[in-house]
């Protein structure tokens, strides 16, 4: 147990000093990244090292015996070898990494960051793959002079904004016995909102009563947002005009005549935890904007004026994820 720990510890400090060097030999990237020759490494598989001391048998043998076919044989798949290597790298080069984002996740909940990958070349790129720091691999493969769009699994972790180091992408065809690969070092970043717990009733902003229309009484709906049409939604909410203009089939949402405007304070739980004042806020923040209403937060030094829509959700939530981390 304790030969294979220190194994264990020293290829582990191996492999963060190859990333660390790999970082300043490369330095930071900028999207869109064309993977070219001198950023490329390769070394053989498994498959390899077991082929390569399958030759090495090969030549020891023809040269024991004199056998000029063994010899003849082991030469071809030493080229063999060598064209396979060749092919491996070049399945890789230029391939690039166009763009790369991580949408917003709930803390303990599966989160994905997207990446578009593109190939100029005007043949295809066969089993490449693609992954986050120490995550599950996503293989694709490239169409000629084509784009394709991944979805990596990122790691669940607690509330807050965490870098995404690197993304890894390598292949190991045509035949397995060589893998070519690279890190890019791109300024990603995955935003964890804090998750949604608390039973406690949500406040009414000062000066507003349940029930009561808070934009002047006019007892008209209010424009929300846009959502993509689902089956069921009447024609009459249909945005028509965006849709003559080649855009997706989209349905406005609207707000109900009575929706109440409410103010989230931080100051008001008394809960002595502050991950679970955290997870109260975030809690009514999403019920709030479920219901269409008008809402603010309020948090130390932080004031959200109430308003409603997606963009009023993630800036609330967004507030509550970074909340006390300095780091953000």
């Amino acid at each position: 147990m304790k030969r294979s720990a220190v194994f264990a510890a020293l290829t582990g400090s191996f492999k963060t000093r190859l990333r660390e060097w790999m970082r300043r030999r490369q330095g930071p990237d900028a999207l869109p990244v064309s993977l070219e020759r001198r950023r490329l490494y390769i070394l053989p598989t498994r498959a390899g090292v077991a082929f390569a001391a399958l030759l090495f048998l090969m030549l020891l043998a023809g040269l024991n015996y004199g056998n000029s076919l063994a010899l003849f044989l082991t030469f071809l798949l030493a080229g063999f070898a060598l064209v396979s290597m060749q092919q491996c790298h070049r399945n890789l080069l230029g391939t690039a990494l166009v763009a790369a984002h991580a949408p917003p996740a709930f803390a303990g909940a599966a989160a994905t960051l997207h990446v578009t990958l593109g190939n100029r070349a005007l043949r295809p790129r066969l089993q490449l793959e693609a992954a986050a720091p120490d995550q599950p691999v996503v293989i694709t493969d490239l169409p000629a002079a084509g784009e394709q769009q991944l979805q990596l699994p990122l790691p669940s972790r607690a509330r807050g904004l965490w870098p995404i180091e690197r993304v890894r992408l390598s292949t190991a065809q045509p035949f397995g016995l060589f893998r070519a690969w690279t890190w890019v070092h791109a300024p990603l970043q995955l935003l964890v909102y804090p998750r949604p717990r608390g039973a406690l009733p949500m406040p009414v902003a000062p000066g507003n009563k349940p029930g009561t229309h808070s934009q002047g009484g006019s007892g008209a709906d209010e424009w929300l947002t846009l959502r993509p049409f689902r089956e069921g939604d009447s024609p009459r909410q249909v945005d028509w005009k965006a849709y003559a203009r080649e855009a997706p089939l989209l349905v406005k949402e609207y707000s109900p005549p009575g929706a109440d405007t409410r103010l989230f304070e931080f100051a008001q739980l008394s809960d002595p935890d502050i991950e679970a004042r955290i997870s109260q806020l975030a809690r009514w923040v999403v019920d709030a904007a479920a219901r269409g209403d008008r809402y603010g937060l309020v948090l130390p030094q932080v004031h959200i004026a109430p308003d409603r829509g997606p963009q009023q959700r993630h800036r609330c939530l967004a507030a509550l994820a970074v909340f006390g981390q300095a780091h953000a």
